[in-house]
């Protein structure tokens, strides 16, 4: 009797590679119910060809619906919950011939945990530099920016990261995945129906304190939103909420571990469906600038309506 893979595979369409030619760029999803217009700006990017879904658990939920949106060769579902998959041939060779690869919701900690440093994330790091259009959803997104909040010790909120921002449920890493306009940058989805300004605000903070860069950003997108991304950093928002693009360029007065953090002038830019924004010379058209600060845990915004978001 065969031995049983250790990855789990599904195909739709033809399991054969057929090429294209395909436009490199990077769709920033926040999660939740999925809005075709996002997939269908990947599949048009993909030439044609086989577009490739991972994930570390579930099964082929996408397979179906993407194809059914037209314009592919195949779609290629890979459950990789190992660091055997994470090491298989197969899965390799999959993800290295598909013309778009598409990282679905779930739990990131496994993303980071199995696939860096393997030859699965050399592979996704291989797609990204052959040009492909790549995306995330959910967790997915959240392994896309240069820094990471990993979800080691599950997730975090905003009340618990403000409070404390050494908390132990806050975890950010590095050295993932390497994609330029996302340098220096973190992501967070779901964002305001999960109320995670806070938490955002304490990952700049941490950023800036941990690994000593000038400027920390984040890039917090709503739920059933994305940003549709060029490989030069410029975007459009698309879907039914916002992303936030946030900076912070000084240090934090106080970010210290057990002590609610205070911090001043952080950069906030809202923009919505339709709106633009340039990461590289970071600013945008279409949207609301605004800042927002920390006192002693406290979030105070700038906004005449005091609204954080």
């Amino acid at each position: 009797m065969a031995a049983q893979a250790p990855y789990g595979y599904f195909v739709t369409g033809s399991a054969g590679d057929v090429g294209g030619t395909t436009k490199p760029g990077y769709a920033l999803i926040g999660g939740a119910k999925d809005v075709d217009a996002f997939y269908r700006w990947m599949i048009e990017r993909a030439g044609g060809g086989d577009m490739v879904v991972i994930r570390a658990s579930g099964g082929d939920g996408y397979n179906d619906y993407l194809y059914q949106l037209g314009g592919l060769h195949s779609v290629t579902t890979l459950v990789i919950a190992s660091e055997k998959a994470a090491r298989d041939a197969f899965v390799i060779e999959k993800i290295r011939h598909a013309e778009a690869l598409f990282i679905a919701g779930g739990d990131q900690w496994k993303y980071v945990n199995l696939w860096n440093r393997s030859p699965t994330g050399e592979a996704i790091a291989d797609a990204l530099k052959r040009g492909i259009p790549v995306g995330g959803t959910s967790a997915g997104l959240a392994i896309l920016g240069q820094y990471i909040f990993t979800a080691e010790q599950d997730t975090v909120t905003s009340a618990q990261a403000l409070r404390n921002p050494f908390d132990t449920h806050v975890t950010i890493g590095t050295n993932f995945l390497h994609i330029p306009a996302l340098r220096n940058t973190i992501t967070d989805t779901h964002f305001r129906a999960r109320d995670r300004m806070g938490r955002s605000l304490v990952f700049l903070a941490r950023m800036l304190h941990d690994y000593g860069l000038k400027e920390s950003r984040g890039i917090a997108i709503d739920e059933r939103t994305a940003a549709l991304t060029e490989t030069n950093g410029n975007l459009q928002v698309a879907g039914y909420g916002h992303a936030y693009f946030l900076r912070a360029r000084k240090r934090a007065e106080r970010c210290e571990p057990g002590r609610p953090l205070t911090m001043k002038n952080i950069e906030v830019y809202r923009a919505g469906a339709g709106d633009w924004f340039d990461m590289t010379h970071w600013r945008g058209s279409g949207g609301v600038a605004y800042q927002l600060s920390v006192e002693d845990g406290t979030i105070r915004s700038g906004q005449a309506s005091g609204d954080i978001y």
